[in-house]
């Protein structure tokens, strides 16, 4: 894998044009190659040779700042074919799924390749990521981009084009599995049998549903801890003298990220103790809650005692055991 690129530019390289309004272009650099703004022709051979951070001019006279993007950058202006992974979650994925640097990376849902440069940079040289992508025409995007952010193919990087599940053969002790899918319920048999213990398995979700369903499918599968689930957004500030307040636009939703760790072979999760809401767990038939408790009243047997509605409540009057209080007794 190639190192920070330093020294004058180069042609080949992708850099980052950004005007006076902070309005920015990626390019890639080549000799007689020109670009065009409605503010006038920049020459790429004006910017070959130049260093890193320059400033050059349109014949309008605008001048652009020109720097090597970063990867934050990159990925947001790259040619897409799925939608990326923004910065803010590749971040998050890479922080909170610890993918450290000699990790054995498994990736599902390569898309444009976005994630894949922020894992491939997080795993290092000694690292491994492979990447699976169903569709060939987002696997080829996803190739071009990732080879022209690294100067070439990055040889910790094996991309296969095919299901991951279906084409999942012959992998095994992964530290870490990323799903960036439609569906990764359908995936999380096959997650478990490629992790290794201790492991660590990373959804990127996009909706609330889809969020409910894969941690219920997590918590149902019995070979992995509890799951957790959060989303972040990021917002940005306007700094001006003493003009200093929130912008206007913020990143907001992009994602939903659900984080869970393999147990070892064999071994059965606790039950965690937990306080659900009112109607948050479909209730038994018999009036027996979601969480198993029963309604106030209702015997082990789902039997209600005299006097007890069918929701578990009880008369103006009727003790627990159905029988009247002394003060509702009829005098005989």
């Amino acid at each position: 894998m190639t190192k920070p690129r330093q020294g004058p530019l180069m042609p080949g390289e992708p850099v980052q044009l950004t005007d006076p309004k902070g309005r920015s272009h990626l390019i890639t650099l080549r000799a007689g190659a020109s670009f065009h703004t409605h503010r006038g022709m920049l020459s790429h051979d004006d910017i070959i040779g130049g260093p890193d951070g320059n400033v050059i001019r349109s014949q309008g006279g605008t001048p652009y700042v020109v720097f090597r993007p970063l990867l934050a950058d990159f990925t947001l202006a790259a040619k897409r074919g799925a939608a990326v992974v923004y910065p803010k979650d590749a971040a998050q994925i890479v922080a909170f799924a610890d993918v450290f640097p000699g990790a054995r990376v498994l990736e599902a849902g390569a898309g444009s390749g976005a994630l894949s440069c922020w894992l491939l940079r997080a795993v290092g040289e000694q690292g491994t990521l492979v990447s699976f992508e169903r569709r060939p025409d987002f696997a080829e995007i996803a190739r071009r981009n990732v080879e022209q952010f690294f100067g070439g193919p990055p040889p910790s990087w094996q991309l296969v084009t095919g299901e991951f599940g279906a084409d999942s053969d012959g992998l095994a002790d992964f530290d870490r599995v990323v799903l960036d899918m439609l569906a990764p319920w359908d995936c999380v048999e096959a997650v478990a049998s490629v992790l290794a213990p201790g492991g660590l398995a990373c959804c990127y979700v996009a909706t609330t549903t889809q969020l409910s369903r894969i941690v219920e499918t997590l918590r149902g599968h019995g070979g992995f801890d509890e799951p957790a689930a959060w989303e972040s957004l990021t917002r940005g500030w306007h700094v001006e003298g003493l003009a200093v307040r929130p912008q206007h636009r913020m990143v907001g939703h992009t994602g939903f990220l659900v984080t869970a760790r393999r147990l070892a072979p064999g071994v059965v999760p606790p039950p965690r103790r937990r306080r659900p809401a009112k109607g948050a767990q479909e209730e038994d038939p018999r009036g027996v809650r979601g969480d198993g408790s029963l309604p106030r009243g209702v015997r082990g047997d789902g039997s209600l005692p005299r006097g007890v509605r069918g929701d578990g409540s009880l008369p103006r009057g009727v003790r627990g055991d159905g029988s009247p209080r002394e003060e509702e007794r009829e005098d005989h």
